[in-house]
């Protein structure tokens, strides 16, 4: 286990992007603790630690596996490829439009210690998708998402979550679905007819 002096700086004075340096307004300083659990973490599997654009990033023979980072809410670990993850255990999420990259937030040091095997389990698994040399097929030109839709996911974050953990062909037929509705309405009738439906994991068109 290796650490980079690099990342020990970006823990102690913050994100080096932030203009606040390293004053209680940066998103990073809040998530110290857990931050440095999650970088324990992913060292116990054998990557090796790099800084890139201003995050801490391990990497496999050059190849990004994961990340570790901040929001302004929690502290994360992303995967480069997460889409690829079987995610058995359904914790991690989207973000907006990104296609390839999944990631899990944490809140508190308690859940990233519940979750330790689990985490580096993920990882080892990423791992083993970036050595198969497998590739996220991603949509060249996916389709917006409706107003209607970002407003559901507003009103019930639980939704957005299950929204974004279907595979990029199951959100662009419903996306189709919703959008192929000319009035406001009747797009937020669709909407609601399929919450539960998106929210058990199921597409458009499959049989269940």
């Amino acid at each position: 286990m290796k650490l980079n002096p690099k990342v020990d700086k970006y823990l102690v004075d913050g994100c080096m992007r932030c203009k606040y340096g390293g004053t209680p307004q940066c998103k990073v300083l809040p998530w110290v603790k857990e931050l440095e659990m999650l970088r324990q973490i992913v060292l116990e599997t054998g990557l090796a630690e790099e800084i890139k654009w201003g995050v801490p990033v391990y990497t496999m023979n050059g190849k990004n596996i994961v990340t570790v980072n901040a929001l302004k809410d929690s502290a994360n670990i992303g995967f480069f490829k997460g889409a690829l993850l079987k995610d058995d255990h359904q914790i991690l999420e989207q973000q907006g439009n990104i296609q390839e990259a999944r990631l899990i937030r944490f809140s508190d040091k308690t859940k990233i210690e519940n979750l330790k095997d689990i985490l580096k389990a993920y990882i080892l698994e990423a791992i083993a998708i970036e050595n198969s040399g497998k590739k996220v097929e991603t949509v060249k030109n996916p389709e917006p998402l409706p107003e209607e839709l970002l407003n559901a996911f507003k009103e019930d974050p639980s939704f957005e979550k299950a929204f974004f953990s279907l595979t990029q062909g199951r959100q662009r037929g419903y996306i189709i679905h919703f959008t192929q509705a000319k009035q406001v309405k009747t797009r937020i009738s669709r909407i609601e007819k399929y919450k539960q439906k998106i929210k058990g994991g199921i597409g458009l068109h499959d049989r269940y």
